[in-house]
């Protein structure tokens, strides 16, 4: 069981987004516990309507129309189901950039229809199975809120149409990957899932709509909420933002490995922000060609480039071991449709990089943060244990292996080696992903991984 943290979380239904805050599953006093921001309240069946008559308790999870929106709520209210959480007392104190959901924690409910309609690639099957979950977990919250309904027998739900949707099998194979749709039976699989979805998916939103309250427990208006294409991500300058003034906004700025989902470090981040649907549409093209943007951030700045593998060794856009990187996806795309050589050149697919036109927009799970892992280590030395899991380490970690076997460092391999204090960390982390970051920990790894950042980034070229 993990250990208790709150993750900050965004909907989209019916053309707008919503954001709220979630605690995924954690013990407590030998009981399983999860909740969403919300409470339980006396309204009508539509709980927008101002209409007070024949009120009934119902559980709600309440929304706001944007991450500051959402931070001012939590600094002034602790009426919700999320008050006695553990780790609500630094949740209180959070502003609107740590309350910015990352990319693995946007929900599309809107889209469900247009990826079940696509190719069962990892990005499609991933992003179904993970809306899926959110809401059967927002159907199990909300349900319990209203177990004292006399309207339901013991072992009926108010959300049926959910509870028939997840027991589906072809649903059930979502939790298995791509390969569960690979070949004949998958593709019939597949088919399964948007038959599914066609039968259902109606029902599902509308159960669950009713007790999604967009007016931020009277904090504001529908009205208040722009349409989903108008509150996508933006990119914002940190040292101009201000938590204090809610109509500054500052938006998708990531944590650096944030396991507990409570803490977003500061440090350097990636430059490089992009409306999620963009980035989940190009990812279709680049994992076709086997070829996929990747962000690397180190003390010099972020870039992009280009990464695939052959017989599972990492190989870069560069040449004899230097990495080509970019400040921006169209410098990326321009580079790639010239006659340069470099070492990708011979990929049977690149032609048809070559020849595309899908920006080079790279997939969360492609961001290499070197630089936020230094800031989260320096953090944690300093005194900030206990927010910072060991899962912390395993993306930068995984950049940095990647980029030092194709730039020939085999220091970088020995300091990750079980013997040393940094491969143990991270060995750890695979292991048990939830355990803290201890202060010790912290001091006894970071001398390794400035060594790494500073190889690595010797390897990196920045091109105009």
């Amino acid at each position: 069981m993990a250990r208790p943290s709150i993750v900050p979380i965004a909907l989209t239904l019916d053309d707008r987004t919503g954001y709220t805050l979630w605690a995924p599953p954690w013990e407590e006093d030998g009981e399983e516990w999860q909740a969403f921001l919300g409470t339980t309240v006396e309204v009508r069946a539509d709980i927008n309507d101002d209409d007070p008559e024949n009120p009934v308790p119902t559980a709600v999870v309440h929304l706001f129309p944007s991450p500051a929106a959402l931070a001012a709520f939590c600094r002034s209210s602790t009426d919700h189901d999320l008050a006695d959480h553990p780790v609500w007392p630094v949740v209180a104190g959070l502003g609107a950039a740590d309350l910015t959901p990352d990319d693995d924690h946007r929900y599309d409910l809107d889209g469900v229809y247009d990826i079940a309609a696509e190719e069962p690639d990892r990005w499609a099957v991933e992003e179904l199975a993970a809306t899926v979950d959110i809401v059967s977990r927002l159907a199990e919250c909300l349900d319990a809120g209203d177990e004292d309904d006399d309207d339901l027998a013991d072992d009926e739900t108010e959300f049926e149409a959910v509870a028939e949707l997840v027991a589906k099998p072809e649903i059930g194979s979502l939790g298995l990957g791509v390969e569960a749709f690979a070949g004949r039976s998958g593709e019939d699989a597949w088919a399964g899932v948007g038959g599914a979805l066609d039968d259902l998916w109606e029902d599902v939103v509308e159960e669950l709509g009713e007790h999604l309250d967009w007016t931020g427990a009277g904090t504001v208006s529908p009205g208040d909420y722009p349409s989903a294409s108008e509150s996508a991500p933006v990119l914002v300058d940190e040292d101009d933002s201000d938590d204090e003034d809610d109509d500054i906004e500052p938006v998708d700025v990531r944590a650096a490995g944030t396991a507990a989902g409570v803490r977003t470090i500061a440090g350097g981040g990636g430059r490089l922000v992009h409306d999620p649907a963009a980035v989940a549409a190009a990812a279709r093209f680049w994992e076709g060609v086997g070829i996929l943007p990747v962000e690397v951030v180190v003390p010099d700045g972020a870039g992009l480039t280009l990464r695939c593998y052959v017989d599972d060794v990492a190989r870069f856009l560069g040449r004899d071991g230097e990495v080509f990187l970019f400040d921006t996806p169209a410098d990326l795309a321009r580079f790639c449709a010239g006659t340069e050589q470099h070492d990708l050149s011979e990929i049977a697919s690149w032609p048809e990089v070559v020849a595309t036109d899908v920006p080079p927009l790279p997939a969360e799970q492609d961001r290499y943060d070197l630089v936020g892992l230094a800031d989260v280590l320096g953090e944690v030395a300093d005194g900030a244990a206990g927010l910072i899991g060991l899962a912390a380490l395993a993306q930068p970690v995984e950049g940095a292996r990647d980029l030092a076997e194709y730039g020939r460092l085999p220091r970088v391999e020995e300091l990750l080696s079980p013997t040393e204090a940094l491969g143990q960390a991270v060995a750890r982390g695979e292991r048990e992903p939830d355990a803290a970051l201890r202060q010790p920990d912290a001091a006894a790894v970071r001398p390794a991984w400035d060594e790494i950042v500073a190889l690595v980034s010797g390897r990196l070229v920045f091109r105009d």
